[in-house]
């Protein structure tokens, strides 16, 4: 008998490695070769992992979607197309996009460690699930590092209702020796739309106004805020100010689209992202002990309420050993559709 919806909403656990075998066999279904299945699910099973099921297995449907489209296509690798110095521009030529997006960063590692610092600018990629994955990856190798995205017109620019403006994640990472890296990874919206998407479905408010409902209201409401299409920025006029400049900016060094050329599609796909990393072996051990000293100073700030003042990435980390321990929390309805392998997604 199929389950009530709101009863498939409710979470299990399952293991790390039966989550990532899973993927890929979904992703083999849709014509991925072993290695690269193998390695794209253990990419999105890792933004679960670590708490980011927006970003992770909830959005395994719309990823299958721009494969069946042809948005996406499977078999198909980043390619160089130019260098300039320590800056290179790539043809993500449609591939997927975590496995272009972690070519691309362990490629400016590499121009990072003979030039002091490594830029990798990608036109014609896709959705890279999430930004700070990558960031994260490069910080795991003692390379402090960033990458951007832009997106499709999602969010309205500051004093406005039109949307013209992508939510253009950031990520930033600075390593440290215990593994505990510092990571911020955020959308130029209050709220992702992933975020939006699953609190919705969950039918949950946000803990804060993330955007405006169809009236022109600022509300918690993520389904209103789905509807209206207007997410708030960060920062109000600040972010919409730094979205607009992070879609210059990658788009010039990248050759790609930008988000006003992307809004002319009819879906989100051949986006433009930029990978940066630093050599951190001109970093000396004094510097590194004053990054230790700087965040003992941030966790002795006096909290305001119950939890703990903790850096970006802290949490996450946390998070990440957890779920190791005990299983990562999927929706019973979505392991239900993953469990059925190359047939997952697919219209009975």
């Amino acid at each position: 008998m199929t389950k009530p919806e709101h009863e498939k909403t409710m979470s299990m656990r399952i293991p790390f490695e039966q989550l990532r075998a899973a993927l890929a066999c979904c992703l083999r279904g849709r014509g991925f070769a072993e290695e690269r299945a193998a390695r794209c699910a253990f990419l999105i099973a890792e933004n679960d992992l670590v708490g980011v099921s927006s970003h992770g297995v909830n959005r395994l449907a719309r990823f299958v979607e721009s494969v069946d489209r042809g948005w996406v296509d499977p078999q198909a690798s980043p390619k160089r197309i130019s260098v300039h110095g320590s800056i290179e521009r790539w043809d993500g030529r449609l591939g997927a996009g975590p496995l272009n997006a972690e070519t691309c960063m362990k490629r400016a590692i590499h121009i990072a460690r003979r030039a002091g610092m490594g830029c990798v600018a990608l036109r014609n990629t896709n959705h890279w699930m999430r930004a700070g994955a990558y960031a994260w990856h490069a910080a795991e190798q003692g390379f402090p590092a960033l990458c951007a995205t832009n997106t499709e017109p999602n969010l309205p620019p500051w004093g406005s209702q039109d949307a013209k403006l992508g939510n253009n994640p950031l990520a930033m990472a600075v390593p440290r020796e215990n593994a505990q890296h510092v990571l911020f990874d955020g959308a130029m919206s209050q709220f992702s739309y992933g975020t939006l998407e699953r609190a919705a479905r969950h039918r949950e408010r946000l803990s804060i106004p993330g955007g405006y409902d169809t009236a022109g209201n600022l509300t918690d409401n993520p389904a209103e805020i789905l509807r209206s299409r207007r997410a708030l920025p960060i920062g109000y006029w600040k972010g919409s100010g730094l979205s607009f400049l992070l879609d210059l900016l990658i788009t010039l060094l990248s050759a790609g689209q930008s988000t006003r050329e992307l809004g002319q599609q009819e879906a989100e796909y051949a986006v433009s992202q930029i990978f940066i990393a630093f050599d951190r072996s001109m970093i000396d051990a004094e510097v590194l002990s004053g990054i230790e000293e700087s965040i003992a100073d941030l966790h002795s700030a006096s909290a305001l309420g119950d939890k703990p003042v903790t850096y970006p990435g802290e949490r996450l980390y946390r998070r990440r050993q957890h779920n190791l321990e005990h299983g990562v929390p999927v929706e019973e309805g979505i392991w239900e559709e993953i469990a059925k392998g190359p047939n997952a997604y697919r219209e009975a």
